[in-house]
């Protein structure tokens, strides 16, 4: 096990944040291919700030599959956003928490005197995974180009085999563990049976989390963080599109296991495979005064983790835990809690955790267990079983609603935080400023 942490020597202020409504992807690519979420989605909010578009110090984007033309997607967003030729922009990837990484980035520039305002987030367009080529195919290819004639071309159509043009699923790939060769949703089955977490309790969280995204979505608790985009055809988006309000456990319970014939993890009860972007704008004290602008939070103290790939999910556990100990804290003492919910049982299992002494000791570091975390603070408005989980997004996104459930609450902080495929997490200790 390893922590960093980082805490701003500096205060950093969260200015505004916007996301795009989150698109489920269907069978075929989806309507937006990463560039136009980033850059429509930032573009709305820049709208609305008081300041032109090229006083940005910096733009810091994470992401995880960028197209073939989309190469450092970050500089690419920045220019199609206007914040024009002079504004810097570069691009993260810690997979799962690439857009809480772009948030980290652009907290330690700010606190070092290097920027005074950064535009700072995560974009996915899961849709448009990449397909590829298997390597014989590759190389078949490669010796048809090297063919010095017709005839010695016509000599290599007889050692093609049809299990050369077999795709490869990018997706898929990306979601598999290279090391310990389980994919994430197989990393939960051995979550949820060490902490025993029951199928049944997954779908009564998961049916739990649709009922509460589709109550916050009803009270217009989006409205504030959710722009609306227009795809290349002229068809308007302004609503996430996953949420299943009827989802009940006992509807959740006739499906089929997805990953282990013999297990608990099903479609039903993790996230989806979705299409999405998120930003925040960042800013210095200095910054604040130039451009006149209102904090609405303050980035705190951010902590990583790493653990074995194969337990990844409880990465959650390492990285809040981190910064509970080292500001003397309980669960208790965290108003809110996001928790990204890559699955049901991954959730689960890292509160299980933190109720178990054994684990508390051995893997925490502290004396006893930390305790039972209180519903009522979980994820209030539901989360990624309901919305998605585009990778590279969803760090940036769980922080931008935090903070509104603070504000809405009129609570003064709260913890975010997401495992990460690799066997690594996440928390960013995000405080109210109107508290």
């Amino acid at each position: 096990m390893s922590i960093q942490e980082s805490q701003p020597s500096e205060p950093v202020y969260v200015v505004d944040g916007a996301r795009s409504p989150f698109i489920k992807a269907g069978d075929r690519p989806g309507p937006f291919h990463a560039g136009d979420l980033a850059a429509q989605t930032g573009a709305a909010l820049l709208l609305r700030q008081p300041f032109n578009a090229e006083e940005i110090d910096e733009v810091i984007l994470g992401n995880t599959m960028a197209g073939p033309e989309e190469a450092n997607i970050g500089r690419v967003a920045a220019l199609r956003m206007g914040c024009g030729e002079a504004t810097p922009g570069y691009t993260v990837h810690r997979n799962c928490a690439s857009g809480m990484q772009a948030l980290d980035n652009a907290a330690a520039s700010i606190a070092d005197g290097r920027s005074d305002l950064i535009l700072a987030g995560g974009v996915e367009a899961m849709s448009h995974a990449p397909v590829l080529l298997r390597e014989d195919m590759l190389n078949w290819l490669a010796d048809w180009r090297n063919a010095d004639s017709p005839l010695e071309k016509i000599k290599l159509i007889p050692e093609f085999e049809t299990q050369y043009v077999q795709p490869v699923i990018g997706l898929l790939r990306g979601l598999t563990d290279p090391i310990v060769g389980l994919n994430m949703g197989q990393t939960t089955e051995k979550e949820a049976e060490h902490f025993g977490v029951s199928r049944r309790s997954m779908d009564e969280y998961a049916a739990l989390s649709q009922q509460r995204l589709a109550h916050a979505d009803g009270a217009g608790y989006f409205k504030e963080e959710r722009t609306s985009l227009y795809s290349p055809d002229g068809t308007f988006f302004d609503k996430d599109n996953g949420m299943r309000p009827d989802t009940t456990a006992e509807s959740l319970a006739r499906l089929k296991p997805a990953f282990d014939p013999f297990g608990s993890v099903t479609a039903g009860n993790s996230s989806q495979i979705t299409d999405g972007a998120c930003w925040l704008l960042l800013a210095s004290e200095q910054g604040l005064k130039k451009h006149g602008l209102t904090p609405i939070a303050r980035l705190a103290h951010t902590a990583w983790a790493a653990l074995d790939p194969s337990m990844m999910g409880l990465g959650v556990t390492l990285s809040s835990t981190a910064i509970l100990k080292q500001r003397g804290w309980g669960l208790d003492d965290i108003d809110y809690w996001e928790i990204n919910e890559a699955f049901a049982g991954q959730v689960l299992a890292c509160l299980n955790a933190w109720a178990d002494d054994a684990y508390c000791r051995e893997q925490l570091g502290l004396e006893q267990a930390l305790g039972e975390l209180d519903m009522t603070r979980l994820n209030v408005d539901g989360g990624a079983i309901g919305l998605g989980h585009p990778i590279g997004a969803s760090g940036a996104r769980i922080v931008l609603h935090l903070i509104h459930v603070l504000r809405r609450h009129q609570t003064r902080r709260g913890i975010a935080s997401l495992c990460i495929g690799g066997g690594q997490g996440g928390a960013m200790l995000v405080e109210n400023i109107e508290s």
